[in-house]
């Protein structure tokens, strides 16, 4: 009976859907595992072998705790809003809800493509997926909850005191009482005060403009990158190098009015929170440094004018104002009195007041030349040094004296408040600028304020055996002392005060596309309505185009049937806005980490109409134990969901601070790239090993027109593009074309993708899981290599031919032999604990020896084979459902008690002696290990062997060490 793994696979994948197999149980008596896979976007290029590697890894992980008894959750679904549908909805006139559909459930597009579908390809692997709970971001019956978790932050405020977020009825009923004055609130920095009977006074527009200020989801212009070619706002993470990472297209930063979220207001606790997660180091340190937490003061600087070093060059309306003063927060207090000069990020707001005539001309060169960088390039980059003088002057606040004003880009915005106090002598930065502008206008020599320190080549940025000096009533204090003090004195003079300061920034919250969740929301006097939580779903109204319209408005404002009834309580034409009773929709969408920052709960009660889940099922599965997916998201998703999550939680929905107990970063599965080289100007390519000196031009060519030799089939290269028809190749001596090969990241574009369905239609769903498990340790990049997929294969055909031959099953119910025990035991024991440990490369090396050994010890026992399926099972879950099936057994066998480890089994009992004879071994002797001294040499004397080596003489010495040597002397 010959080993068919296609049959083998589909008989199983059939049975596991028809009998809902992996369907968890909410509520079961065991106990809950919930492990989970952060869900793919589905694009119509579908999946390649790289893909799978977490998944497979969540999997085997999964079926193991199912063996263990627990009651496991291991759903998925797709991440299905997002730009790519909405760019190839632009490029081939196709809606992207149908576009989406087809690459998650396979078909033909409108342009006439063969789509695999995410769902099909993720099948044909063998997941223990519950399909029962899919979740699809774009689906109105999932987005209607995101919807409502948007009116659930609009409707909340943060208070400082008691740190969580309350209801924003809470904070009206303080203002009607007692106004704000002692509201301690994370808001808006230009928050004015107002007693209670101001507040009451105030009409309704006016108060709702004041709660903008405090809520948790709010309006506001802010600095924020815009992609013209996108036609969008990106996220700081969704730029690589100054250009989109989706199409590559240049970033600008621009002031808009925008959706924000105070994610900041939960920047200690979404610190703090990295204590009691069991995440990789890397990835806790990478938000760390994203929030980055700094504790330091706020010192407030007064604006001068340059001609008038008395007086403010602000006007008179300006004067005592805000505007009156630079504010900066320091984390060197100590330091203040040797400040030279300051620096403002080009978007600061007073750069273009205090700005003088004289140098107006550079500075907005300056500003536009900046504006074309984003934030994340500008702080990577610290070798180019760049800034204006803006003409203006600060005064210092203890010594009066004037400080010269400059813009420099690598000063941001978005950090702190957008200006610095340049202190050259204790900040590389800060020296490196005020060198590269020496003797220029407003640019002051650097002040040392370090006793017996040497600043001549260099800053001295240590906070360590610092003594402070040329720095009035700091000078002689160390670090410590000189900051509590220069505080003090801050405050003592109303010009400073304490502070803690966090570099994470409110998240911007608006896309200017189509593709994405519609807020529910409509504008009233131009201020923003939540619609009531009972007539969601607001869903996504047809458009004919999906670019923004002729006045730049973003797609929605192509919607003929875009407003809001507010008698009727639904969607209207658009021409029937009067605002009165029917009123404007947003236009814009919801960014793509809306639908991801909660879907984990979801899962929990998938099919809940009139909750995004209920109390109960929040109860029982609480948070994800398991958690699986790249690295790349660790200051995006990973932050974001963390943000809900506990907004959740303070609001009495989620029943954990945490969202996710352990994360697993699955390492990079890399291609192996072809590539041809063309002489440079021509359409002549060359073998690899015949360039030589000549100029050549290395291509991409399609890995499937390369065999395992590294030749390259000329002619299905000619005719895989138009282009290289003609083509003319200089071949090796033997008549070959030898291609190059370096291992890259498996990409489409680099013509270096494998598809698991081709490798699970040539060798089988469980080839293809136990190979991607086997080529290294799960964290770590590896490259595909399609030759050893074979040897995998081979291994399965010999576990195989444990159990048939060719006239069918040879299991037999012999008694297990000692050696047949010990090979299984040390396979229990190996398996169980790498796959807690998550080493899955190891267990596939341990299957290998164990199948080894037990053919070789020609090991047919039921007592033996029927654990070893139950050990391979959660790698290849097809072969040894029907290894299980085969052996008379008629249920899955998903949830078999993983075999117990007997550690007796591994006990030697015997040993196997070296017998020597003047040093030189003669043979081996296997003997009892319980046997004394007396014993053995008893043995050893009479065996036969002995005896013929002796020849009838009697040795000296006999030297016996128990356990270890026999040797005879003399």
């Amino acid at each position: 009976m010959k080993y068919n793994p296609n049959e083998i696979d589909a008989k199983w994948q059939k049975y596991w859907a028809e009998n809902q197999t992996f369907a968890a149980k909410n509520n079961s008596e065991k106990p809950k595992h919930y492990v989970l896979d952060m869900f793919p976007y589905p694009s119509g290029a579908g999946l390649h072998v790289g893909h799978p590697l977490g998944y497979i890894a969540s999997d085997v992980y999964s079926r193991f705790k199912r063996h263990q008894g627990f009651n496991v959750l291991h759903p998925m679904g797709y991440d299905s809003f997002g730009l790519p549908a909405e760019q190839y909805a632009i490029q081939t006139g196709q809606r992207p809800e149908d576009t989406t559909r087809v690459n998650i459930d396979g078909g033909v597009d409108k342009e006439g493509k063969q789509i695999a579908g995410y769902r099909k390809q993720l099948d044909k692997i063998g997941f223990s997926f519950d399909w029962s709970r899919e979740v699809r971001t774009s689906n109105p019956d999932y987005y209607k909850h995101t919807q409502w978790i948007f009116i659930q932050l609009f409707n909340s405020w943060y208070c400082k005191k008691q740190g969580k977020a309350f209801d924003i009825s809470e904070l009206v009923t303080v203002f009607e009482e007692s106004g704000n004055a002692l509201v301690e609130a994370v808001c808006d920095d230009n928050v004015v005060i107002f007693s209670a009977d101001e507040w009451n006074s105030y009409s309704d527009d006016q108060k709702e403009k004041i709660l903008l200020q405090y809520r948790m989801t709010y309006l506001a212009e802010t600095e924020v990158n815009w992609c013209p070619g996108l036609g969008t706002v990106l996220a700081n993470d969704e730029i690589v190098n100054g250009v989109s990472e989706r199409g590559g297209f240049p970033v600008i930063r621009k002031k808009m009015t925008q959706w924000s979220m105070r994610i900041s207001a939960y920047a200690e606790r979404l610190l703090q929170g990295l204590n009691d997660i069991d995440w990789s180091e890397s990835i806790k340190e990478s938000q760390r440094n994203w929030i980055g937490k700094s504790v330091g003061a706020m010192v407030k600087f007064k604006v001068l004018s340059p001609e008038s070093l008395a007086q403010s060059a602000l006007s008179d309306s300006e004067l005592g104002t805000k505007d009156s003063f630079i504010e900066v927060f320091t984390t060197r207090p100590d330091t203040i009195f040797g400040v030279t000069f300051m620096t403002l990020a080009p978007e600061h707001d007073l750069v273009a007041k205090i700005t003088t005539p004289e140098q107006k001309a550079a500075v907005e060169a300056y500003i536009e030349k900046t504006a074309k960088r984003s934030e994340r390039e500008r702080m990577a980059d610290v070798k180019t040094i760049s800034g204006v003088f803006t003409g203006a002057y600060a005064e210092h606040p203890f010594t009066k004296e004037p400080i010269p004003v400059w813009i420099g880009d690598y000063v941001l915005a978005g950090y702190g408040t957008g200006a610095v106090m340049a202190v050259p002598c204790g900040d590389e930065r800060d020296y490196a600028f005020a060198n590269f502008f020496k003797g220029q206008n407003g640019m002051p020599e650097i002040k040392n304020i370090f006793a017996n320190v040497d600043i001549s080549e260099a800053a001295y940025g240590s906070k360590d055996n610092v003594e402070i000096a040329n720095s009035d009533f700091l000078n002689g204090l160390n670090y410590k002392e000189a900051t509590q003090k220069a505080i003090s004195e801050l405050e003592k003079i109303g010009q400073g005060t304490g502070k803690t300061n966090y570099r994470l920034r409110d998240a911007v919250f608006s896309r200017q596309r189509y593709w994405g969740e519609p807020f529910p929301v409509y504008y009233v006097n131009g201020l923003p309505k939540m619609i009531d939580a009972q007539h969601l779903p607001i869903i996504l109204p047809e458009v004919e185009k999906y670019l923004p319209t002729e006045d730049g408005l973003p797609p929605l404002g192509n919607a003929v049937v875009w407003a809001w009834d507010t008698k009727q309580n639904k969607v209207v034409n658009t021409d029937l806005v009067d605002n009165v009773s029917i009123f404007p929709l947003e236009l814009n969408t919801m960014p793509g980490w809306a639908g991801s920052s909660w879907y984990w709960m979801r899962y929990m009660d998938a099919h809940n109409e009139n909750e995004f889940a209920s109390k109960e099922a929040l109860a029982y599965w609480e948070n994800v134990d398991l958690y699986i997916g790249g690295s790349e998201h660790a200051t995006g998703h990973l932050l974001y969901s963390r943000f809900w999550n506990k907004f959740l939680k303070d609001k009495g929905f989620a029943p954990t601070e945490e969202p996710f107990k352990k994360l697993i970063n699955q390492g990079m599965i890399l291609g192996t790239s072809a590539f041809v080289y063309r002489l440079e100007g021509t359409n002549t390519f060359v073998s690899k090993n015949k360039i030589g000196d000549q100029k050549v031009q290395p291509i991409h060519a399609d890995v499937s027109l390369v065999n395992s030799s590294d030749e390259l089939d000329v002619e299905k290269f000619k005719a895989w593009r138009e282009d290289y028809a003609d083509a003319e190749f200089f071949l090796d001596d033997n008549g070959k074309y030898i291609v190059g090969r370096e291992v890259e990241k498996m990409s489409k574009s680099k013509y270096n993708v494998v598809t698991p369905d081709d490798i699970c239609a040539e060798y089988g769903a469980d080839t293809l899981r136990l190979y991607e498990m086997f080529l290294g340790p799960l964290e770590q990049a590896k490259p595909w290599n399609t030759a050893g997929i074979s040897g995998v294969f081979g291994f399965l055909k010999k576990l195989w031919r444990l159990y048939f031959d060719d006239n069918g099953l040879i299991v037999n119910n012999d008694e297990p032999t000692k050696d047949n025990l010990k090979s299984l035991h040390k396979t229990i024991k190996k398996v169980a604990d790498d796959i807690e440990n998550f080493s899955f490369n190891t267990s596939v090396s341990q299957f290998m020896i164990c199948v080894n050994e037990l053919s070789s010890q020609n090991c047919h026992s039921r007592a033996i084979l029927e654990p070893l399926a139950i050990l391979v099972s959660p790698y290849a879950p097809h072969i040894a459902e029907e290894l299980w099936s085969q052996l008379g057994h008629t249920t899955s066998i998903s949830e078999v008690a993983f075999p117990i480890f007997d550690e007796k089994h591994l006990i030697e009992t015997n040993k196997e002696y070296p017998v020597s004879f003047n040093g030189k071994m003669r043979f081996t002797i296997e003997l009892p290990l319980d046997l004394t001294k007396e014993q053995i040499e008893e043995i050893v004397m009479k065996d036969e062997r002995t005896q013929k080596q002796l020849d009838g003489k009697t040795p000296n010495k006999v030297i016996i060490v128990p356990g270890k040597i026999i040797n005879l002397v003399g």
